[in-house]
């Protein structure tokens, strides 16, 4: 996976990792961002007795020279079938960090005289750690109840961490030989760790999944995501906090291709939309300022995936 990087050409080494094989513990898990992992019926339907399934993805890249950024990103998906019953766990990294050159002003004049007076600041600018444990239990060929415990962190948006839960109903809407629609409706229950303090978010919650195969060994996986606030909340930015006003929406577009019978390959982008997003987090700040980050953050992804079993 490749994600947010910045180089310039003729200056730097790109060293991409092809796969970054890791295990989960008792349970099984899925790939990508985990809060678009659902499951259907004809997951399990051919399931006589317990499968696991795994598969990762990870990236490396590293420039040097007049350029110097390290980029790192990892992700795992494992799933356990059994009857009626799916166990899915995602996990996700990604970790960005790059060296600038600033002044170092020695006699305070403002600018840069000499070599000496160049130095270097080391500045992480990506630092994201998200895993969800889902469960689905299938009542009949198109309809299922889910309950999820979720976790992340996302220092540079202002997020020190997050964790909660998520219980609801999908149903498979539509069904044809090559594709597939799910929708969801639920509750999700987030606590935030925020800069300043912590809030507790009370949310309904709607999703919209699609995955179509274009041709044999491609496949389309589209979704939609959002949820809205079902409690008031008392906002560090100051802004309106009422019911319905911290209204979240993810989507995802991907498209895979298998180029072997282990390894894919998958481009994606993903936006991510805060209508209430967490103050930034930001050394020196004035007294009672507080900087809101920005509402709409998006991911571009090229990336390697390796099925293990």
């Amino acid at each position: 996976m490749i994600e947010n990087i910045r180089f310039r050409p003729g200056h730097g080494l790109a060293v991409p990792l092809v796969a970054v094989a890791m295990l989960a513990t008792a349970a099984g898990g899925a790939l990508a961002d985990p809060a678009f992992t659902y499951g259907n019926s004809d997951d399990v339907k051919d399931v006589k007795a317990v499968v696991w399934t795994a598969a990762a993805e990870g990236g490396l890249v590293l420039t040097t020279g007049n350029s110097q950024t390290t980029t790192a990103t990892a992700g795992i998906k494992t799933t356990r079938k059994s009857g009626n019953n799916q166990l899915a766990f995602d996990g996700a990294i990604t970790y960005a960090r790059a060296s600038t050159r600033v002044l170092d002003d020695r006699n305070g004049n403002g600018l840069v005289d000499n070599q000496s007076e160049i130095t270097t600041k080391d500045v992480t600018s990506a630092e994201s750690l998200a895993g969800k444990l889902r469960y689905d239990r299938f009542l009949t060929k198109h309809n299922s109840l889910y309950i999820a415990a979720l976790g992340a962190r996302d220092v540079p948006a202002g997020k020190l961490g997050s964790f909660g839960g998520q219980v609801g109903y999908s149903r498979q809407v539509y069904k044809t030989k090559t594709a597939e629609t799910t929708v969801e409706v639920g509750y999700d229950y987030s606590r935030e760790i925020l800069v300043s303090k912590n809030l507790s978010i009370h949310s309904v919650r709607g999703f919209i999944g699609h995955k179509d195969e274009l041709t044999p060994g491609a496949t389309l996986v589209a979704s939609i995501e959002g949820l809205t606030n079902l409690n008031s909340e008392e906002l560090p930015t100051g802004k309106d906090g009422s019911i319905g006003q911290d209204t979240r929406i993810n989507t995802v577009l991907a498209i895979s291709a298998k180029i072997g019978k282990t390894l894919s390959v998958q481009t994606s982008i993903e936006a991510h939309y805060d209508h209430r997003p967490a103050p930034l987090k930001i050394d020196g700040l004035a007294m009672g300022f507080v900087p809101e980050a920005s509402r709409l953050d998006t991911i571009m992804k090229a990336s390697l995936i390796y099925t293990l079993f």
